[in-house]
């Protein structure tokens, strides 16, 4: 058996939590694979939405074990707050049986948070525009090998060494101007979330999901963020602290790129991007509002706004290609639905020539190219057919489909949880 791997194709929020969750019940094991707390991906439950942050999105499927692998970084206090909130949610769920943990992943320390806050908020600093969760101060302190890892909480001088290391940042913080909380109260916050970290099942992931492998279980890896907020091929220094691509789902996760199955890789019918950086396809009127609005574009982690752009085949193109994307979610078409037209970025035009496909970088001087596609009418959720569906849209995904390369198997129609069609991938 292969390990599967989903991913976001843009600059996250791509709807990732709703095709996991469509598809999990048809694996043995989800696996997060990169990032922290940072992530949000949304699930809906009997007409309630629940934002998911450290957890894999299987965690609702019966008999799916749910894994949360080495190259993620894990915040105790985030955790220990997300499973009482999964649990008042749905009662039946029960991650004490049904979730392992990498014991080599990093952890996140509460300093970490405030000193991700001081970057951002500090002049002497690039300001990155974070979820200010302390993800890059924890995977920085990896780098550097200052820091401390789920395996060591069994360690006998474990809370000396993280006092040592709270006391270090906390000295460093407080030459600021910055009120901070005592840090007693933030080290009894997290030393208490670690208690309840020790009820879960902590293991050697690497292992465990090798042999799940070797026994024919199926694996489906999930990655936060997306591609052009990798850490080396997004649009850097704008991104994020950590491998979004599916090479960084077997590093994470410790499985040899020859047992990757299917890349399915899910986008947006435009894109969105929340905080600073590269977006040249970015719309700066009240259309970008209206679609705002209408698709909901809020950080589902932080709940600012997102910017809106319309969808950029050059970064697409790119993202697939580095990726091997095998297959296309598209989602929020719905969103789009009653315009009068819909553009798309084809290329970009340079003074010696066009650029069809763009990396993590563009020249000041490129201009995207748009073509303008005839809009698609009607309310497309309730839409159980796609043959069925309108033939603006219907044009729209031909169009897509030869452009990309790969083919578009899944349309979201609609924000709940059954509003998804599978298409003809010929």
């Amino acid at each position: 058996m292969n390990m599967d791997i989903v991913l976001g194709l843009q600059w996250g929020d791509e709807g990732k939590g709703k095709f996991i969750d469509l598809i999990s019940e048809g694996y043995d094991i989800t696996a997060r694979f990169n990032g922290g707390a940072n992530a949000g991906h949304s699930i809906e439950r009997n007409g309630k939405r629940i934002t998911l942050k450290s957890l894999p999105s299987g965690i609702f499927m019966k008999g799916v074990q749910n894994v949360i692998g080495t190259g993620t970084v894990l915040d105790p206090v985030s955790l220990k707050r997300e499973i009482l909130n999964l649990k008042e949610f749905d009662g039946t769920v029960d991650p004490e049986q049904n979730l392992i943990i990498s014991r080599k992943t990093h952890l996140v320390l509460p300093t970490h948070r405030l000193l991700d806050i001081f970057m951002e908020d500090n002049p002497d600093y690039t300001t990155i525009g974070t979820t200010r969760n302390g993800i890059a101060q924890a995977y920085s302190n990896k780098i550097l090998r200052q820091n401390v890892r789920v395996e060591d909480i069994e360690s006998p001088d474990f809370e000396s060494r993280v006092g040592h290391i709270l006391k270090r940042d906390y000295r460093l913080l407080a030459g600021g101007d910055k009120v901070l909380p005592s840090l007693e109260e933030i080290s009894m916050e997290f030393f208490e979330a670690i208690e309840f970290l020790k009820k879960f099942i902590r293991t050697e992931t690497e292992l465990f999901l090798n042999v799940a492998l070797s026994e024919g279980k199926r694996i489906l890896a999930e990655g936060s963020q997306a591609a052009m907020l990798d850490i080396d091929h997004g649009t850097y220094p704008y991104v994020t602290s950590s491998s979004t691509t599916a090479s960084g789902g077997c590093s994470g996760l410790g499985i040899s790129p020859k047992k990757v199955g299917e890349i399915f890789g899910i986008a947006k019918a435009y894109c969105t991007r929340v905080g600073n950086g590269m977006f040249p396809t970015e719309i700066l009127d009240d259309l970008g509002e209206e679609i705002r609005n209408k698709g909901h574009e809020f950080g589902s982690n932080t709940g600012r706004p997102r910017r809106i752009g319309w969808l950029d085949l050059p970064a697409l193109r790119y993202a697939i290609m580095i990726n091997g994307v095998t297959q296309v979610i598209l989602t929020k078409a719905d969103v789009l639905s009653g315009m009068k037209s819909v553009a798309v970025c084809t290329h970009y035009e340079l003074e010696d020539g066009n650029i069809a496909t763009i990396s993590g970088t563009l020249p000041e001087n490129a201009r995207p190219i748009l073509k303008q596609m005839k809009g698609w009418e009607g309310d497309i959720t309730a839409i159980e057919d796609a043959s069925v569906l309108p033939e603006e849209l219907k044009d729209f995904l031909s169009f897509l489909n030869y452009e990309l390369g790969v083919p578009i198997t899944y349309l979201s129609t609609g924000p709940g949880r059954k509003e998804i069609l599978k298409l003809n991938s010929n």
